[in-house]
């Protein structure tokens, strides 16, 4: 648990079952959970919570989580980033980790504090809509993922990524935060 975070005990995971400590912060990842399957239509499979995405920049490693990544038709097409705060500062390390997740550059990101949401697309960086009611339904990705060709990422944009999510993730974070994993 993170020091800074106000404990309010335990609950379970909407999407695994599992006990998690009860935060503010968690609250607000059920709430999305939630919105995504009884609003958008994804089911609990469609849904991976908590991925960790290794990233490396100057010989430095570190572990981050990215807090969803749906999966339609066997192909990741969109990942959610959940921070408190503002949007506009989370849209670059999004952006870069939509890059370098998978193989191709995941077609929607999106970035959001629980109460509001900006849905990017990743190819170009622009905010396509913005709050969590126009986070892209099943229906919608579905026909998203059917128009994209799912390009790979060049090496070099893949490096850059890295670089970007490390300064903002690892080198940013509070020194308390213990969602971020620094690897030796």
């Amino acid at each position: 648990m993170n020091d800074h975070h106000l404990s309010l005990g335990r609950l379970t995971d909407y999407l695994t079952g599992r006990v998690l400590d009860d935060t503010h912060d968690e609250r607000y990842r059920q709430k999305l959970a939630r919105l995504l399957v009884e609003k958008c239509g994804f089911a609990k499979e469609d849904l991976t919570p908590r991925f960790k995405l290794k990233v490396s920049a100057r010989g430095r490693q570190a572990i981050i989580p990215i807090d969803f990544l749906i999966t339609l038709s066997g192909k990741v097409g969109m990942l959610i980033k959940y921070g408190p705060g503002s949007l506009v500062t989370r849209h670059n390390p999004v952006i870069a980790a939509a890059r370098i997740i998978c193989p191709y550059l995941i077609p929607v990101a999106v970035v959001t504090n629980g109460e509001d949401a900006h849905i990017l697309n990743s190819n170009l960086g622009d905010v396509t809509a913005k709050g969590l009611e126009s986070i892209p339904s099943k229906e919608n990705l579905l026909r998203l993922i059917e128009n994209c060709d799912f390009q790979p990422v060049s090496a070099k944009r893949v490096e850059m990524a890295n670089r970007i999510i490390y300064a903002f993730e690892v080198d940013g974070s509070c020194p308390c935060d213990t969602d971020i994993c620094r690897l030796p």
